[in-house]
């Protein structure tokens, strides 16, 4: 399945919410843009670019579920329901689809991260988190020296947030 199908699935899996659909296209465009910039290999971005698209899909089932969607949750959720849709669209590698279920429910994990996939899902999600609450400076740098570690997620987090024209 192409991304823009991908795309497709998950703005009618979460048909209603706006902010959320805007919400996962954002982190998909930024994370697309860190991981080309980062020069991964085409299956570590195709990677980065399908969690990316997938990675708040635990929010649905919490709010059902819970009534609230708090990270350990919506991580729990979000791999059943991840794996699922990923079934129904016929992805098949199972290691492929392994990967993506595991960063959709790592990706409000922010100790020891390792991997350069779930390190760029996570700066991805963090600027737009961080842009669509409004947060203040001090608690923007406070994110970027805790959490940010890529050369492009610094500079994309700098030139959107902290520039001030």
């Amino acid at each position: 399945m192409k991304n823009g199908e991908l795309i497709g699935e998950m703005i009618a899996w979460e048909e209603g919410s706006p902010k959320r659909i805007n919400h996962f296209l954002k982190v998909y465009g930024l994370a697309k843009a860190i991981a080309s910039r980062e020069q991964l290999s085409s299956t570590t971005m195709n990677i980065v670019e399908t969690a990316a698209i997938l990675h708040d899909i635990g929010i649905k089932p919490c709010l059902e579920k819970y009534s609230s969607c708090q990270g350990p949750q919506q991580e729990e959720e979000g791999e059943k329901a991840c794996r699922a849709l990923m079934e129904r669209c016929g992805y098949t590698d199972k290691e492929f689809v392994d990967r993506i279920c595991w960063l959709v429910a790592h990706h409000h994990s922010y100790d020891n991260v390792q991997d350069i996939d779930l390190q760029i899902l996570i700066e991805a999600d963090f600027l737009v988190n961080l842009d669509e609450k409004q947060a203040d400076e001090a608690a923007i740098e406070q994110v970027r020296d805790d959490h940010f570690k890529t050369a492009t997620g610094k500079k994309f987090l700098q030139q959107l947030l902290l520039s001030k024209k």
